[in-house]
């Protein structure tokens, strides 16, 4: 165990002893929706392609005075906000400032939604322990309450919270105009093997690795699970789960500080090119040769052919990353119960191939 692996053991307890004594253990449930967002011309190309190369359906669209969005689903996943600003302050333009991001300020997987059950409780614990929301107050809508945080100097990421009080999964504020010529998803078999969003993975850098994961420990009721070390590459993968949930938060950074792009690795070069942000969104598939496959010959490009093995206990690869919203699909296929999101092997091979971005 190195010191960055120590001292992240040693502060965990706390953290959780915090979460029981302020009454926030179980207080937050599991991922509701994400929220993407893309420049206003690159919107509905944006969806398009999700349509095109995930099991995402769309189930609403509507527009307000400040935002045009999206909604996309598909059967036991978080929802997905996919949209673009129209007006207003943008609380995430510091944090998309970056070598290849200039061109896409308004552009990155802003935020991740989360259930609660006492949104009002949650708020007054967290505003006494000095967490920072977007809002002074929680925002009321026709069918749920909603507060965010400011992003995260660690992450570059929003963590919200949604209590529902009607009808679940109608995100339609009450300005809001709804379109009902919705677009149509294509009709390929392939694409039904496509299923849930089973993670995603923020890139962070090196020597906030362990504050990203203790933030979003205090945040949630998730719990740091395992980390997986790419020596080689410089490269910390680490996973935190729910219990009894499916979706899971991965931080991925490196082990030493960027110093430069031949000896620091993927992991710190894609900071230092594209900030702090979420990398990729996984996606459960099934027969994921034949799928992959499929995706290919629909034009889809890869970063890496698959990994794994049924042997091994799964299958994955990582697509090249959307010029609409600067995110990667992995498809990932396990096999026989497997419970992990990588083998050692396989999350090598799978870094180094984000070299390639």
């Amino acid at each position: 165990m190195d010191r960055q692996e120590r001292d992240l053991a040693a502060r965990i307890p706390a953290v959780l002893e915090e979460r029981r004594e302020q009454g926030l253990e179980g207080l937050v449930g599991g991922l509701d929706a994400v929220v993407i967002a893309t420049e206003q011309d690159r919107l509905e190309p944006a969806v398009a392609a999700l349509l095109r190369y995930t099991g995402l359906s769309v189930r609403d669209q509507f527009e307000d005075d400040f935002f045009r969005t999206f909604v996309l689903g598909t059967g036991g996943s978080a929802d997905f906000l996919v949209r673009a600003r129209k007006r207003g302050n943008n609380p995430f333009l510091a944090v998309n400032v970056a070598e290849r991001t200039l061109a896409f300020p308004n552009t990155r997987l802003e935020t991740f939604v989360y259930r609660t059950r006492d949104l009002d409780r949650y708020v007054d614990i967290q505003t006494a322990r000095g967490i920072r929301f977007l809002t002074p107050v929680i925002a009321e809508y026709p069918h749920f309450r909603f507060i965010q945080t400011v992003p995260s100097s660690y992450t570059g990421n929003s963590t919200g919270f949604i209590e529902w009080t009607g009808d679940q999964g109608n995100y339609v504020p009450a300005s809001g105009t709804v379109s009902r010529a919705l677009p149509e998803k294509p009709g390929h078999a392939h694409l039904s093997r496509i299923h849930e969003l089973d993670h995603t993975a923020t890139r962070v850098r090196a020597l906030e690795r362990n504050e990203a994961i203790l933030e979003f420990m205090s945040l949630t009721s998730y719990r740091f699970d395992f980390a997986v070390f790419v020596r080689s590459l410089n490269s910390i993968t680490s996973v935190a789960r729910l219990e009894h949930e499916g979706y899971a938060q991965v931080f991925t950074s490196g082990i030493e500080p960027y110093r430069d792009d031949r000896i620091s690795g993927p992991t710190e070069e894609f900071i230092r090119h594209y900030g702090t942000r979420v990398h990729h969104m996984a996606f459960r598939t099934e027969d994921i040769g034949e799928t992959v496959a499929a995706l290919q010959r629909d034009g889809m490009e890869f970063l890496v052919e698959l990994v794994g093995s049924p042997e091994e206990g799964l299958y994955q690869t990582f697509s090249m990353p959307s010029p609409h919203t600067l995110l990667v699909n992995e498809y990932i296929h396990r096999y026989e119960g497997f419970d992990g999101f990588f083998t050692r092997s396989n999350v090598e091979l799978l870094t180094r191939a984000t070299g390639r971005q």
